[in-house]
């Protein structure tokens, strides 16, 4: 996504700002510790979450710049975001991560957990630094939702039985919660009213599921290259995701190599083809759509057009990586 960070011109100084200061908030006396962040960091990634968070502050902002604990905001989302990505990694077996090798990879396990943790705790560190505890207890609660979410996929994995709600809700923990949170959050820093928080809330909690979905489409239909990490990764893992769920209701006879656990790779494959015969990948396509539909309508009714015309960019974007 960096080719669209440009997009987002009311935000570009922060969004620069944002990554000079990840690369100092990490600091690690131990060299392994301080290398495994700064690979994280340095390899990029597409800052959707921070992007989604100063586009709110920007709009909820009560004076003409954005506040430092907004900022700070979104720099503790990204190195939480960060922190998951090592963690999942280890459990998914990904040796690649936006294009270059995962820390697993590099260092080993072991580092890769401590490297994750030591994440973790850095960003909570700066959260609690914020000073204000209704930020701390909403923030606080993702880093549960994201062990959730973890567990419910292990519990479910290669589970034909999984329904779309059984999904919903394991994406829900996994990334919509950390969206969700953090949006409510920059508009608690203001010092908005409840019903402000909660529409935030909302916004960020669908944008979060179609993020979701459409990011295991692309799992489906992309090529490793586009990726940055392997494709059919889910599959592999036995990560049950939109797609495959829709296209089971058409293609029983993925039952059966999901219960085989996808012996070989050409069975892999062989999934991928049967998927794209039928309609999953549309109807993940179709519930996506329905989110940014939902999350665009919270914001609509309370803003001018012109007003949000940067969230509704975002908004778009998600939805157009598919296209």
């Amino acid at each position: 996504m960096s080719h669209s960070n440009s997009m987002f011109l009311s935000i570009n100084q922060e969004l620069q700002q944002l990554n000079n200061n990840l690369q100092s908030m990490i600091k690690a006396e131990h060299p392994i510790l301080y290398a495994a962040a700064e690979q994280l960091f340095s390899a990029g990634g597409k800052r959707i979450r921070p992007i989604i968070i100063l586009i709110v502050a920007n709009l909820t902002k009560r004076s003409s710049k954005i506040s430092k604990e907004q900022r700070r905001l979104a720099e503790i989302t990204e190195i939480i975001h960060t922190a998951s990505l090592v963690h999942d990694d280890i459990i998914d077996n990904c040796d690649t991560r936006r294009g270059i090798a995962s820390v697993h990879n590099v260092f080993n396990n072991k580092i890769a957990v401590l490297a994750g943790d030591f994440l973790f705790a850095q960003s909570s560190w700066y959260l609690a630094n914020l000073n204000n505890l209704d930020v701390v207890k909403t923030i606080s609660k993702v880093i549960t939702d994201f062990a959730e979410g973890e567990v419910q996929q292990g519990t479910k994995s290669f589970d034909n039985y999984i329904s779309i709600e059984d999904y919903t809700e394991k994406s829900f923990y996994k990334t919509a919660s950390l969206i969700a949170c953090s949006c409510k959050a920059t508009t608690m820093i203001e010092l908005y009213d409840k019903p402000v928080q909660d529409d935030f809330y909302l916004y960020g909690k669908h944008l979060g599921l179609a993020f979701q979905i459409i990011d295991d489409i692309l799992d489906v239909i992309s090529s490793t290259d586009k990726l940055g990490k392997p494709s059919g990764l889910d599959l592999q893992n036995g990560n049950l995701t939109a797609p495959v769920i829709f296209a089971l209701e058409e293609k029983p006879e993925l039952n059966q190599m999901i219960n085989q656990e996808f012996q070989n790779k050409q069975d892999i494959n062989k999934a991928i083809r049967l998927i794209k015969q039928t309609k999953g990948i549309q109807k993940a396509k179709d519930l996506a759509e329905e989110h940014i539909q939902l999350a665009i309508h919270i914001i609509k009714s309370k803003y001018s057009n012109q007003d949000i015309k940067d969230l509704l960019l975002v908004s778009y974007f998600i939805l157009e990586r598919i296209n």
